[in-house]
């Protein structure tokens, strides 16, 4: 079974930006949809993204309330996922985790200062 390692996250103002990253225990060649998905406290985990690779196609989809701020890429090679957050907004503040196949990962705190 796959492991999943989320990293990048920490302490940012309102409008700034964080660059997390997931990093896969083996090949994510064959792993289609990859997501990231948050939690923050005291709600329920929602979608952000999620992204394939098919051939050099990929398919990508966001949450709409992270349109045009966020971009999900992923790195077959390097077996990682990244999820680039700009204009980030307090209400933000949550664990992100990455998942694929029903495994996620133990996930990434970002905190967002007002």
């Amino acid at each position: 079974q796959v492991q999943l390692v989320e990293s990048g996250g920490g302490l940012v103002q309102a409008g700034g930006s964080l660059r997390l990253s997931c990093v896969a225990s083996g090949s994510i060649l064959s792993f289609n949809p990859m997501f990231w998905h948050r939690q923050a406290p005291g709600k329920q985990r929602e979608f952000v993204a999620s992204i394939s690779r098919v051939g050099s196609t990929s398919y990508i989809n966001y949450a709409d309330f992270v349109k045009c701020r966020f971009t999900i890429s992923r790195d077959n090679a390097k077996y990682t996922v990244y999820l680039q957050m700009n204009s980030l907004k307090p209400e933000e503040t949550a664990v992100y985790y990455c998942g694929v196949r029903g495994t996620w990962g133990q996930g990434t705190q970002v905190t967002v200062s007002s």
